[in-house]
């Protein structure tokens, strides 16, 4: 392994900082009450006083790691929704305040190159009417500041500043250290008039927004960008606090309530530790200084001292009432200029002098690491750090607080941070659990008894059976595993102060799928694997089991990235082509068609359609499928191309390669054939046949083989279908590649909004008249064209006007733009068509012959859906886009005299119908591995469905089929390995299966399944929950009885005294000294962690898995390791197969260190749970036993400073050999044939190997730098083996072992083969054979290095699983200059540059740069991307082919595509 790719696999899912402001529409503009917005003074009318409270509704922004998302929360009124059918079901959460729902839709997604440390939200201050919009702050390590702002035309985050404090000039400021305890924090002022970044600890960066007015924002910036103007940062500058006097800064903030910013900060003017806080505990003060950025003076205006040590956070105090709330561990302080107050959170909360007595809170609480929101302005959210949420109430006069209540509210996630949204929903974020988006609302204590009723309504969901709960909320598919009482934030505690005080009512809304942090992940068997499985299909028999989470947020993720669905029945099926469900109704009146939508969910499909090759067969789908092939009226002769319903399911349509048949039922109505449409069009067209078909009721669409397009147009009163040539299309010479019918469903279709800027004002009114069924609900029909030029039109149906158009569709520009409203002077293309021709002739020829071959558009079901484009082009490229809506300023005559020159007669009919908002944005399409092509005629590969178990989305067949689901307007891809290739898929409703799929593998075989309910598919991967109610530590996998051992620990509650008595050295009998403690103090109780190991085994059905059987731990030992491990008992010569744990006790530093090792054997799994397990054998040895392997038939043990191999009697294990390496902790133990891999704690990582003559254990050779290991694993590539290793400053490093060289010291020393900055801590890494590929297969002899190549899959803290992939020289020197230029060739998001971000992080240890030898398939990822003319150029300066580059990449994400 000389060369290797870092590949992302699934992407961070744990939430580190979130913050809500207008990005993407001001406060003026967001008026949530009414989808379709209306004029002020008809609000008042229409809408109930009690609903208009809800206020403009802000955007949710969260970030994961290098992960940026930009949510919008879409709040559904109580039946104010006509959208929503009837059948649906009740929405999250049951109704509150006049609010059925609300939830989150994405608005955008980034991979940025580096991790946030934190995010501020510039806000533009004003009232509620403010124009202007709230910008980003992104703070980066060391001292990078990147500002985004949203703009309309890209539909996207750009960047409007970036400030850096990194380059030589600016190393002063960290005077001469290297290492710094944390990154940049970055806070805004609450009117946006400047922001702070504190960068290394003392230096405070002073960022200066521009003015509204000021020459930054000018007007033609206004224009630009649609009207709206963003908050800008117009300068920085610096102020050394060191030179105030400060020394240890902890927090600062800018408080409410001053003309111009003032910043208080809290920082410790003299350190203090535990052993001193009894003579020095009021360390801290805080200074407020008035920020002047014009003057760039900072007076200090006030300050406070003798705040506790402890504290570590500032709150600033919402005006009217102003000040500053200080959090510490033990109590809350409150200070303005004028007045202060306190409050005791518990007994270790101390006066500053004896004589004052503080209030205290009527329970006890810790408050170190929590997170705070407010509510209202004398109201804030508390999360503290074990999940409970506490209000704090500031009871106050005028201005003056006069003290702090804290009450308690429900339990929920653990948080990393809270935000408000509005004035009514807050979301939770959180790195160790799923983050919620929850709703509150306020009352006053008399109203007890309607949140007492609201508090049933919580429970009765919390209480259904998790099966049941899934089932009914599948409207937005929310499956999270919390339990009952966790998912009430539900109800309202009542309070027992007086009876004014508020009382709040909790919804949980809406919530966001996290499976991080993995701390460690085994690979074991799916239920349903399938054991004749072969390659690429063979891996989907596999399953990823994590841990995640912690505390009562544990809970074991079980990951698959391939979709396995549940067979109900097979038969064989050769030669199939195409396969169809269509709906009859014998009793349809004629006025059906507008009642239907009530019924359409539910109906049962009555016929499947089967084409083969030269044949059509005809199944009914009653209870069993009966073929009626002979009895029907269908075309049974040859093979179909296409079958639906029309007229509102009233009759079948089959197209076949000649004609068309309309049916009722089985009874033919009507019969078409389509020879020459009329005389002039020549002898050559009676030979052409139909290719493709698109049917959108009540029109056909046929894309004929000569490239022309016929439609047949249906008539509702008769039932009946006439053929249509469109005459545009019958004198054009220009041939149809693909087309496609677009129906814009729904009362208030969506295109119709793009068309003109008087969309606002109409709408609402229309739509109300037309929903007692009017004709227009049924929306608008558009046709979608593309050339064979690659030239995209849509138009409309059937007066085919052409509304839209966008030249080169196929290149797959970032952005489609009407042609009529681009600008003449940023002509694109001219530069485009230049660089075409300076390409060889050679290299032309290539994409001369590319095409569009299928495409598709639809707008899936939703209030606020908008449509996705697809198109696949012949190389199995696709390309797909999501609509959206943009409003140029002076959009009327941008350029009239270029269109009138074209045809001058009809320009104003031309811009009055013409789409002219429409825009598409290009979304990527990450896990979707592109096809090998055939050159057979083109099948449709997409297949849109509706209702796949409660999904919606679109299927895509072929030779890697795909999933394609849409969740929150955002499109989840998730592959579907296990058949190979399909050739047909159509959805299945009837009584044995319900709202499941039919397909055909190529194979021959016809599959009826259903999806699993168990999985969750919003999420990068398939994932399903497990909630353990403790945390778990570590999982293995017992493959012969398909188990998972696992650690777990639960907090539990001790008396103080037993605790004491823990900490004892019992052998040595001291007596427990409490001379310091009072009596009372010593009935306390104290949280301890218990462990236990855990046998899990999943559940057939998928249903929550069962708990076979536990093995207690003692008191005060943590169980550290739990491995399967095979040995061989040296009395009977046999190999066993045990379940190995080793423990430590933690007894404080005053008690030498113990462990012990157990040893289990697994019985036969019986239904006496206590007969699974049994112990084998304990002992206890010194050190704590932190890693255990099996080494050929022995045992290897890591305790303490020592490795000890013992061999295995059958009774004990005695041992045989030793090694006294200095390893404070080894943290991972590997092993492949005989040599051994250990990571230290800190000492880097050790090459040992074991020689069975001598009986020893011998080092080869070891890593002399000083490294904190996170995990450790070998790489194999071939004949050569590598040593791999994490470590805690998120680094991976690759060391190989060669005593040849020179430099290795005689072979003393491990040699670096590469290293790499991941980004995130790896916890585990996992050896998995990569898959061979199709390029691999020519030549290559089995057992030569191509077959023996292993990947590592890796788990992180983060929630991210990637892999390290060895590649082979000529691959790897290609894919590195394509990196070098795609540096420069992309526009990266927030100005971040991917190669510093890539570099090895050594946190100012020494360190010798490595070899850069891996390639970032993050940033590769970006090439197929950019347009197809700039693939072509950059293939091209790099001397290699586009085809080349993009058969590289998919041989990659092929070898990898695991699980």
């Amino acid at each position: 392994m000389s060369f290797a790719a870092y590949k992302m696999m699934h992407w961070p899912t744990g939430i580190e900082n979130c913050g809500s402001g207008f990005i993407t529409q001001s406060r003026s503009d967001s008026a949530p009450r009414i989808s379709p917005i209306q004029t002020t003074d008809d609000l008042d009318s229409d809408w109930p006083p009690h609903r208009g409270d809800f206020g403009p509704i802000p955007n949710l922004v969260v970030t994961a790691a290098n992960i940026l998302e930009l949510y919008l929360v879409r709040i559904q009124e109580d039946g104010s929704n006509r959208d929503t059918k009837p059948s649906q079901e009740p929405l999250r959460g049951g109704l509150m305040d006049g609010l059925a729902g609300a939830s989150l839709e994405l608005v955008s997604h980034y991979r940025l190159h580096a991790n946030v440390e934190t995010m501020a939200i510039l806000s533009v201050g004003g009232g509620d009417g403010s124009k202007r919009r709230d910008s980003i702050i992104l703070a980066f390590r060391d001292a990078k500041i990147s500002v985004l702002e949203f703009d309309d035309s890209i539909h996207g985050l750009r960047t409007s500043s970036m400030h850096c404090f990194e380059s030589p000039e600016w190393l002063h400021l960290k005077r001469g250290r290297e290492s710094f305890a944390r990154g940049p924090l970055v806070k805004v002022d609450p009117q946006g008039r400047s922001g702070g970044v504190l960068v290394f600890e003392l230096q405070m960066i002073i960022l200066r927004a521009a003015q509204a007015g000021s020459g930054l924002v000018g007007d033609d910036d206004a224009l630009g960008s649609g009207g709206a103007i963003s908050a800008r940062i117009e300068s920085s500058y610096i102020i050394n606090l060191r030179d105030l006097g400060m020394k240890h800064v902890k927090d600062y903030i800018f408080v409410h309530g001053y003309i111009e910013p003032v910043m208080v900060i809290l920082h410790e003017r003299e350190l203090t530790w535990a052993g001193r806080v009894s003579w020095k505990h009021h360390t801290c003060m805080i200074s407020a200084l008035s920020i002047s950025t014009t003057t760039k003076q900072h007076p200090l205006i006030w300050s406070a001292v003798n705040l506790p040590h402890d504290a570590y956070k500032l709150l600033a105090v919402p005006s009217p009432i102003g000040g500053v709330l200080v959090i510490g561990a033990n109590s809350i302080h409150y200070h303005s200029q004028s007045a202060s107050c306190a409050l005791a959170l518990n007994n270790y909360a101390v006066p500053v002098d004896s004589s004052q007595e503080m209030p205290r809170s009527s329970f006890t609480v810790e408050l170190d690491a929590a997170n705070a929101s407010w509510l209202l302005t004398d109201v804030a959210l508390l999360s503290t750090k074990t999940g409970e949420l506490l209000l704090l109430t500031l009871v106050y006069d005028g201005r003056v607080v006069q003290r702090l209540d804290l009450s308690k509210s429900k339990a929920s996630v653990l948080t990393s941070g809270i935000t408000t949204i509005g004035n009514s929903l807050f979301f939770l974020g959180s790195r160790l659990g799923d983050s919620l988006l929850v709703q509150f609302t306020c009352g006053l204590g008399g109203s007890m008894l309607s949140s007492g009723l609201k508090e049933e309504v919580g429970d009765i969901e919390g209480d259904a059976p998790q099966v049941k709960r899934l089932r009914r909320s599948s409207s937005d598919a929310l499956q999270d595993m919390i339990s009952g009482e966790e998912l009430s934030l539900y109800g309202s505690a009542p309070n027992n102060a007086d009876s004014a005080q508020k009382t709040f009512s909790f919804a949980v809304r809406d919530s966001l799928i996290n499976v991080g942090p993995l701390k460690d992940f085994s690979y074991g068997l799916r239920m349903n694997a399938d054991a004749n499985a072969t390659g690429l299909a063979k891996q989907s028999n596999y399953e990823l089991v994590c841990c995640s989470g912690h505390g009562k947020n544990g809970s074991l993720c079980v990951l698959r990235q391939s979709i396995r669905p549940e067979m109900i029945t097979e038969v064989e099926l050769p030669g199939c082509k195409g396969i169809w469900t269509v709906y009859h109704k014998n009793a349809r009146g004629h006025n059906a068609d507008f009642s239907k939508m009530a019924a359409d969910e539910n109906e049962y499909h009555a016929y499947l359609i089967i084409s083969l090759e030269a044949r059509t067969m005809v199944l009914e789908t009653g209870d069993l499928l009966t073929e009626v092939t002979e009895s029907v009226d269908y075309f049974v002769q040859g093979r179909t191309i296409a079958a639906g319903n029309l007229f509102g399911r009233r009759r079948v349509v089959q197209v076949f390669e000649r004609g068309a048949r309309i049916l009722d039922g089985s009874f033919m109505t009507q019969e078409l054939n389509f020879g020459a449409p009329n005389s002039e069009s020549g002898s050559g067209s009676e030979s052409s046949t139909v290719l493709s078909v698109s049917i959108a009721d009540p029109y056909v669409l046929l894309s004929m083989s000569d490239g022309s397009i016929r439609l047949l147009i249906g008539d509702l009163s008769t039932c009946m279908v006439s053929i249509y040539t469109p005459s545009s299309f019958e004198t054009s010479k220009k041939s149809v590649s693909s087309c496609t019918l677009y129906h814009d469903k729904g009362p208030e279709p969506w295109l119709r909004k793009t068309s003109t800027d008087a969309w606002l004002s109409t709408g609402m009114s229309e739509a109300i008249d037309g929903a007692d069924g009017a004709p227009h609900d049924q929306g608008d029909i558009y046709c979608v064209v593309c050339y064979e030029s690659g030239a995209l039109e849509i138009f409309d149906v059937p007066g085919f006007n052409c509304v839209f158009s966008a030249d080169k569709f196929m290149s797959g520009k970032a952005h489609l733009i009407d042609t009529f409203m681009q600008e003449p002077t940023k002509d694109v293309e001219g530069t485009n068509k230049s660089s075409e021709d300076v390409i060889g002739q050679g290299r032309k020829e290539s994409v001369h012959n590319m095409k569009v071959v299928e495409l598709a558009m639809h707008r899936w079901e939703g209030q606020h859906s908008r449509p996705f484009l697809f198109g696949i082009l012949t190389d199995g490229t696709i390309l797909c886009y999501h609509a959206y809506l943009y409003e140029g300023v002076e959009s009327t005559s941008k350029n009239e005299n270029s269109v009138s020159v074209q045809n001058s007669g009809g320009l104003s009919s031309i811009s009055a119908s013409r789409l002219r908002n429409l825009r598409f944005v290009r979304v990527p399409l990450d896990t979707y591995a592109r096809e090998e092509t055939s050159s057979e005629s083109p099948c449709r590969r997409i297949t849109i469905f509706k209702n796949i178990g409660g999904h919606h989305g679109l299927f895509l067949s072929g030779s890697r089929p795909s999933w394609f689901m849409v969740f929150r307007e955002r499109l989840r891809v998730h592959p579907q390995l296990c058949d190979g290739s399909i050739v047909a898929f159509t959805v299945l409703h009837n009584v044995n299966c319900n709202h499941g799929l039919i397909y055909v593998t190529s194979q021959g075989i016809l599959k009826i399944c259903q999806l699993p309910s168990v999985s969750s598919y919003d999420n990068y991967w398939p994932v399903q929950k497990i909630p353990l109610k403790g945390t778990p530590h570590q999982v293995t996998y017992f493959a012969e009885k398909n188990l998972y051992p696992l650690i777990v620990s639960v907090p539990v509650q001790k008396p103080l005294n037993q605790v004491l008595s823990s900490l004892v050295d019992q052998e040595v009998g001291h007596q427990v000294e409490n001379h310091n403690l009072g009596p009372d103090e010593l009935h306390r109780t104290y949280t301890v962690d218990e462990f236990e190991v855990r046998i899990l085994e999943p559940e057939k059905s998928g249903g929550p898995w069962q708990t076979k059987a536990t093995i207690p731990m003692q008191s005060s030992e943590s169980a550290l390791t739990v491995r399967v491990v095979t040995l061989l008992n040296t009395t009977t010569r046999e190999n066993e197969t045990l379940l190995a744990i080793g423990t430590g006790y933690v007894q404080g530093e005053d008690v030498a260190a113990r462990g012990r090792v157990l040893l289990f054997s697994v019985g036969k799994s019986t239904d006496n749970p206590q007969n699974l397990v049994s112990e084998v054998y304990s002992k206890e040895l010194k050190g704590a036993i932190s890693a255990l392997a099996s080494l050929q038939g022995q045992l290897l043990i890591a305790s303490g400073p020592k490795i000890i191999l013992h061999k295995w009697t059958g009774t004990e294990l005695n041992g045989v050999a030793f090694f006294d390496a200095p390893p404070l902790y080894v943290v991972s133990l590997n092993i492949v044939k005989n040599f051994i891999l250990l990571g230290d704690i800190h000492k880097s990582i050790y090459f040992l190997s074991w020689k069975e003559q001598g009986a020893q254990l011998s080092l080869l050779a070891k890593d002399f730098g000083s490294l904190d290991c996170f995990a450790t694993e070998f790489l194999i590539d071939g004949s050569t083996l590598s040593l791999i290793v994490s470590d805690d400053q998120k680094n991976i490093q690759i060391f190989y072992y060669a005593p040849k060289m020179s430099e290795s010291w005689k072979g003393q020393k491990l040699l670096s083969r590469a290293e790499f900055h991941v980004g995130a801590h790896v916890t585990k890494f996992l050896r998995l054979q990569m898959l061979s590929t199709s390029s691999d297969r020519t030549g290559a002899a089995p057992g030569s290095d191509k077959t023996n190549r292993f990947a590592l899959l890796f788990g992180t803290l983060d929630g991210s699983i990637g892999c390290i992939a060895p590649l082979d020289e000529l691959t790897f020197r290609r894919l590195q200059s394509l990196q070098r230029k795609l540096v420069d060739a992309v526009a990266h998001v927030a100005g971040l540059n991917p190669k510093s971000f890539r570099l090895f992080r050594s946190n100012g240890k020494a360190h010798r740069p490595g070899p850069d030898s891996i390639v970032d398939c993050e940033l590769l990822c970006h090439y197929e991307m950019l347009p197809l003319e700039e693939q072509l150029e950059i293939a091209n300066q790099i001397g290699t082919t586009r085809s080349q580059i993009l058969s590289n990449l998919t041989d990659l994400s092929l070898g990898t595509s695991f699980l």
